[in-house]
């Protein structure tokens, strides 16, 4: 394996064993293709779960980077900085929002959205304190905090982590009924993926995001939609609640606000909600610092101009069509929204991971998620005829 092993080795014996990568070891990035350390291309058909959506060290998110970077990268938020403003600015206007608070990872968004809806609902719904309540679903992903894992429903994310913090109701993901049973009069957010992506790339049926965001309004609840990884243009919209004309209350963004390039995220509400926060609530020493503001910003222009969201939904309807197309004793199902895409791998035909391995083999990169199913989520600036010649190795490695 030349040098690749050296590599793997050195991780093995200084790395906490918290993941199982795929054994290749990468160096340089550029587009839709990645090189490992033998000088090995690979299609990226990952793309940082949709970290890298406008592909790997795209030149006007670099060039937006080192410029910042040879004039001021942190200052904290005890001081400003001439990019955070700019930067909120054009994302409250992407978004159709009055306020953004920015932070780095998503799983900071996330618990930054919890506390925001959580004080809303003591403050302005009049919720008695501590009795507060958030309707989460089942096989949910919203990150890897004590207090995220413990609302999961995935055992391995919470064992041996607790005790975890109260106030979350699990519902099935997709089941409208469900979730309007569990709304009580404590009942402040209703948390959700629009489609869940760890979960194993699960699309709801149509029609229950504009459900729940009724049912939402009717109850005065929050309607929280985590767009992390949905977001951004992945599902072939800017956002995936577009799809059905969904404003949510609170919008949580991450992964592709940073262009690959730096940890950046935000959530995001109008003023009715992200004005209980004051002085001293909460806060992050890098969030909205000046490096990240001007790389979230330039991510942002390039998916904005490029119109990264139309191209995600042309090449993505396609590609489901190919891929449904191949006839494979050992698929069962193919589904998605636009270029995050879930191929169902059947059980009898054992796990999902095999096929990626073999994927890896003919130089293309897609994980397995669930055991069953590889995840096909390339950058979206990738090419109808790189997918078209991806599609044979496809074809043949999940035909088996």
């Amino acid at each position: 394996m030349g040098r690749t092993q050296q590599y793997l080795d050195e991780a093995a014996r200084y790395s906490a064993d918290n993941y199982k990568p795929l054994p290749v070891v990468l160096e340089r990035g550029e587009g839709v293709w990645v090189w490992d350390v033998d000088g090995k291309k690979y299609l990226d058909c990952l793309a940082a779960y949709s970290a890298v959506n406008q592909g790997h060290l795209h030149p006007r998110i670099i060039a937006a980077a080192k410029a910042q970077m040879k004039k001021l990268t942190l200052t904290s938020r005890a001081f400003h900085n001439d990019q955070m403003g700019p930067f909120l600015r054009d994302l409250c206007e992407a978004t159709g929002f009055e306020r953004a608070l920015p932070m780095n990872t998503g799983a900071e968004a996330v618990e930054t959205a919890i506390k925001m809806v959580r004080k809303w609902g003591y403050q302005v719904k009049g919720v008695p304190e501590g009795r507060a309540e958030i309707i989460v679903c089942e096989n949910n992903f919203h990150g890897r905090t004590t207090t995220i894992v413990g609302f999961s429903s995935e055992d391995q994310y919470k064992e041996g982590f607790g005790p975890f913090t109260p106030g979350f109701n699990l519902v099935p993901y997709g089941d409208i009924e469900a979730l309007r049973q569990a709304i009580t009069p404590n009942t402040v957010g209703f948390l959700v993926e629009p489609l869940q992506g760890e979960g194993g790339v699960i699309v709801p049926p149509e029609g229950y995001l504009r459900a729940a965001a009724e049912a939402c309004r009717e109850a005065g609840v929050a309607f929280i939609a985590d767009e992390i990884q949905t977001g951004l243009g992945r599902t072939g919209r800017m956002f995936c609640c577009d799809w059905e004309d969904v404003r949510p209350d609170v919008l949580i963004v991450g992964k592709a606000l940073g262009g690959g390039v730096y940890p950046v995220s935000a959530a995001i509400a109008d003023r009715s909600f992200m004005d209980v926060f004051h002085p001293g609530d909460h806060g992050s020493t890098f969030g909205g610092n000046p490096l990240g503001a001007a790389v979230g910003r330039a991510a942002l222009q390039v998916i904005v101009e490029e119109d990264l969201s139309a191209r995600s939904d042309e090449l993505g309807s396609w590609f489901m069509d190919e891929l449904r197309a191949i006839e494979s004793p050992h698929v069962l199902e193919v589904r998605g929204k636009g270029l995050m895409i879930g191929v169902e791998i059947k059980k009898e035909s054992g796990t999902a991971r095999p096929y990626c391995e073999a994927l890896q083999e003919r130089g293309i990169l897609a994980k397995e998620t669930h055991h069953q199913v590889i995840r096909f989520a390339p950058p979206l600036t990738i090419d109808r005829s790189v997918l078209k010649s991806a599609l044979v190795d496809v074809a043949e490695v999940l035909r088996g």
